[in-house]
């Protein structure tokens, strides 16, 4: 048990693929993209770069960000990553006032609806939990020491979110399950019990999102290795409906790309009002939008928009403010990849919303011009207004992404004599206080 423990939930070592990440504050007032070690905020208030700042005193993390997140207020924000830190961010000042120590690396991270606790996953599919307040009159008091609160038995974490009325934490892995977990009132002592498990994924799960409607019917969503999205009744664990991807993507993929391997679902994102989902693909320069009807419980494939053949996102992300759909391409830990070059590049899609269902026209992608604030947001987020540049560095990023999701997830297997090889070299040794 041991063996196939550390052979499924291991991490492969500091060349290990990580995707740029990109999320939007809930009222649209800054937007964060992660890549590498490096936070980068824009104010899209003032229209300005955030200079943010740890309670120690560094700027960020120190090594690749795994998973980024606002809270639903907007008040506060949380990363976390390799360097086994999780950091959590007032978003007034975009001052770290917490920073929790992992044992492992963390690969997912979420924060709760009231904004006092943060949930984080590490690669051994333990979810940990801290509390941002203090500790309440009638709770165990924990030092301010992550607690365990449930796990996915060795199996790495790929996704974690809050329910929009804050009852359930729903989990997702590479092993095709995701777990929907009743969050108690006082979770510091309270017992966690199992909702429900949503199975039907017939590869790992990439992504989960929550969708809900004005009548507060909510619903999950979810992607993976397998090229599906499905939808869910996760509070019956029931499969309502699922979209094969790979039927709506022959025709604009290459021959040899039309395999699952290829066309493993990065990142969903629904709109504010439910009624669209966008959905980011491995190998697919663009994005496609599916229709959900949360009435008739249904997904359909509505349109593909297409972009320029550079730019696969690796990252989706809409405010409840704004009907702008934000993407973003990047990616760190590549093969000779300097500090330098870590760079990104962002497209944005307006009128992300139920129009776009009756419109006859499909939507356009924002030219950098157009973009809030423009160069400024650009400089500050992308890294280089350097298109020459940008070119050379994501040239090498476009041909690892088109295989990275699905070679990151899918689980390996190794001889005795590999893993016994693994086992000593591995980097999840515990961290000494």
């Amino acid at each position: 048990m041991e063996d196939t423990a550390i052979e499924e939930a291991e991490v492969s070592g500091p060349a290990e693929f990580a995707p740029a990440l990109i999320a939007t504050h809930p009222q649209g007032n800054s937007v964060a993209v992660a890549i590498g070690p490096e936070l980068r905020v824009f104010d899209l208030k003032a229209g300005s770069p955030v200079l943010s700042s740890d309670d120690c005193g560094d700027r960020s993390h120190s090594d690749a960000i795994r998973a980024i997140c606002f809270s639903v207020s907007g008040a506060f924000f949380a990363s976390a990553g390799d360097d086994k830190l999780v950091k959590v961010w007032k978003t007034d000042s975009w001052c770290c006032i917490r920073t929790i120590t992992s044992e492992k690396r963390v690969s997912a991270v979420a924060i709760s609806n009231d904004g006092l606790y943060v949930t984080f996953a590490d690669k051994f599919g333990v979810v940990w939990l801290v509390t941002l307040g203090e500790d309440g009159a009638d709770q165990v008091s924990v030092d301010k020491k992550p607690v365990s609160i449930l796990g996915h038995y060795c199996s790495i974490i790929t996704g974690m979110k809050f329910s929009p009325d804050g009852r359930f934490i729903a989990t997702a892995d590479r092993d095709f399950k995701i777990r929907v977990t009743l969050f108690p009132k006082n979770p510091l002592k309270g017992a966690h019990e199992i909702q429900s498990f949503c199975l039907g994924h017939t590869d790992f799960v990439s992504c989960i999102a929550f969708t809900s409607t004005s009548e507060n019917q909510s619903f999950l969503i979810s992607g993976g290795g397998d090229s599906t999205v499905r939808l869910w009744d996760y509070v019956n664990g029931c499969l309502l409906d699922t979209c094969q991807v790979r039927d709506k993507m022959g025709e604009f993929l290459e021959p040899n790309e039309t395999d699952d391997s290829s066309l493993s679902i990065t990142d969903i994102c629904p709109s504010n009002d439910g009624s669209l989902v966008a959905v980011a693909i491995q190998s697919f320069n663009g994005v496609m939008l599916l229709a959900c009807d949360i009435v008739g419980k249904k997904l359909s494939f509505l349109k593909v928009i297409t972009m320029e053949k550079s730019y696969i996102p690796t990252s989706l992300s809409s405010s409840f403010s704004s009907e702008l759909l934000w993407t973003v391409m990047g990616a760190s830990n590549m093969p000779n990849q300097a500090s330098s070059q870590l760079l990104t590049r962002l497209r944005i899609i307006p009128c992300f919303q139920k129009d776009l269902l009756s419109s006859e026209n499909g939507p356009v992608i924002l030219e950098d011009s157009e973009l809030p604030h423009g160069e400024k947001l650009l400089l500050a987020l992308q890294g280089s207004l350097d298109i020459a540049k940008q070119e050379e560095v994501l040239a090498s990023v476009l041909a690892a992404l088109k295989v990275s999701m699905h070679k990151m997830l899918v689980k390996k297997h190794y001889s005795e004599e590999r893993r016994e090889q693994r086992k000593r070299g591995r980097n999840d040794k515990k961290i000494k206080n």
